[in-house]
């Protein structure tokens, strides 16, 4: 099983060259065409990024050709910035970093979050200022039994069936009369060649459910994280639920969320 089509936004901020360089790997270990979307906004063409904005799609065609790898490159509608216009929609995976304050001004504001819970596919967001390392050996399943739980493992299952290590987390789980749902996801992911070891905690009332998932992402010493996106109307002031909002905008690692 592989992502066919992986997508990876290119903007003028100083995350993007190892944000391509992520995205040229995935490609390459899946056998994926690379598409490249420039979603800078029209100031980022201003001052002292302009040059950056510029060359992006130089650097794009740079590393596609230098990999030996299938690709396009596109430009998002600056005028709109809606996430329809960011070819998300076409994309088995779409690569993304987390908006920082400093530079937001420089990505159409529909990135991450609004790509997230509208385009109906994965999203895996890199921490602002992330450096290179390798991502999906160690892999943690944040799992709640929920309808975007369910969706995540599946949108994952190109990474969980190449990773080293699965580690299904589940906080507080129910205490199930006749089948344990953690138990019932991970038979379900051998069947998909996919093995996968039990971490629960339970809620003492002394941590959160993210600071039990940062034990053990710790514990586990953990490189990817896989969650549902627990989300309301991108209208909404908040666009992602409590502990998803907590999650994407404060870990310190790569994040895969579906919703």
């Amino acid at each position: 099983m592989s992502y066919r089509d992986i997508l990876v936004f290119l903007d003028a901020t100083s995350d993007t060259p190892v944000r391509l360089e992520l995205a040229v790997t995935l490609a390459r270990q899946h056998g994926a065409r690379l598409l490249g979307v420039d979603v800078s906004t029209p100031s980022a063409f201003d001052g002292q990024w302009k040059d950056s904005a510029a060359g992006l799609q130089d650097l794009f065609l740079s590393q596609l050709d230098r990999a030996g790898l299938n690709g396009e490159f596109r430009i998002a509608d600056r005028d709109t910035g809606a996430w329809k216009a960011l070819y998300a929609h076409f994309a088995d995976l779409v690569i993304a970093t987390q908006r920082h304050e400093t530079n937001a001004d420089l990505v159409l504001p529909a990135v991450p979050e609004e790509v997230l819970l509208s385009a109906g596919v994965p999203v895996l967001i890199l921490p602002p200022g992330w450096r290179p390392r390798p991502v999906g050996k160690t892999i943690v399943l944040a799992w709640n039994a929920s309808r975007e739980a369910t969706r995540a493992a599946h949108d994952a299952l190109p990474l969980l069936s190449r990773a080293e290590k699965v580690v299904l987390f589940e906080f507080a789980p129910q205490a199930d009369r006749l089948d344990s749902a953690p138990r019932l996801m991970a038979d379900h992911l051998r069947r998909h060649g996919v093995e996968v070891e039990s971490f629960t905690w339970p809620d003492a009332g002394d941590s959160s459910p993210v600071d039990a998932l940062f034990a053990c992402l710790d514990q586990e010493d953990a490189d990817l994280i896989v969650s549902g996106a627990f989300g309301h109307s991108p209208m909404a002031e908040a666009l992602l639920g409590g502990v998803s909002r907590d999650l994407i905008r404060n870990v310190s690692m790569p994040i895969l969320m579906s919703h």
